[in-house]
Order: C-alpha cells, then structure tokens, then sequence
C-alpha cells in the first residue's frame, strides 16, 4: 500500500500503535484527583472531567468520566445522545426527562440512558431549591471508531442556565 508515493507497511503502524498505547498506560496518571480538576461551565452545566478522549495525561482513553453539579433549582441543558450513557447520583434529588418522560431520583439511584437508533433526548432537573445536586456520568469511548455521533445524533438542543458562551 502507499501513501503520497511511499511504500506504507500496516503492520508496522499497528506494532507502533501498541508500542505508543504501552507507553501511555505505564507513563499515564493513574489516580485522578477530583480537587484538583477545574470546573468547566460548558453547554450541559458544571463539569470536571476525569477521563475525555482529549486528556493525553491519563492510562487510558477507553472511558469518557466526568462529574455534573447542578445549582440548586437549575437544571442541565438539553441534550441529544445516542444512548448508553450512566450516571450515578452521588448527592440531591430530582429527575430527569428522556424522550419526554420524567424520571425521579435520589443520592444512590442510576440514570441509564437508553441506546435507541436515532438517539434519546435527556435533560437532568434539580428539585431541590437549597441544594446542589452531582452525578458521574460514565460511557464508552466510541468517538474514533463510530465518530462523535455514535451513528445516532450529538445535539445541543438547550444550554445549561449556567453556561454564558
């Protein structure tokens, strides 16, 4: 095979990638500490991100990890996904809205995100009024082999109150 004229051998690329992949895990943080992590105000709200494609400093890129704070009485942005995401309720109570059906829930409860074909739409609600809540959400990092849209959708269909971009 040749790329632009020179001869390539595929095996090779992939005896590279493994050898670029070892490295990573063995020079990679593997303890990441939350405390340390910025918050990000982006479109969903509040995030501190653990484990993202784009963190070249970690053992592994095969989880996307973050945390989610929700103000008291605020709420998420609206999200399109294709599904098979998890969060956990790590403090508060409220619910969220998947494909407009509402979902109660509590420190301890799992949101799952369903995997549907043409994606879900979600948006997460604190009900508390004097009290954040936070979740960790957790999926799959299946952005390089089926793109950023899973073969369903990624849309922003509301921001975050929070979020001034």
């Amino acid at each position: 095979m040749t790329s632009k004229g020179k001869k390539v051998d595929l095996l090779e690329q992939l005896f590279k990638m493994r050898d670029e992949q070892r490295d990573m895990v063995k020079k990679g943080t593997k303890v990441v500490k939350g405390q340390q992590l910025p918050v990000e105000t982006n479109r969903m709200g509040l995030y501190r991100w653990y484990l993202h494609p784009k963190l070249d400093d970690r053992a592994t890129k095969a989880i996307m990890l973050w945390t989610q704070e929700i103000p008291a009485g605020s709420h998420s942005g609206k999200q399109k996904h294709q599904g098979g995401r998890v969060h956990y309720v790590l403090e508060g109570k409220g619910y969220t809205v998947v494909d407009g059906v509402k979902h109660d829930w509590e420190k301890g409860d799992v949101i799952l995100l369903p995997i549907k074909p043409n994606g879900v739409v979600f948006q997460h609600f604190n009900s508390d009024t004097k009290n954040k809540a936070r979740l960790v959400a957790a999926e799959p990092n299946w952005t390089d082999a089926l793109g950023v849209d899973l073969g369903a959708a990624f849309e922003q269909v509301e921001n975050a109150p929070e979020f001034k971009g």
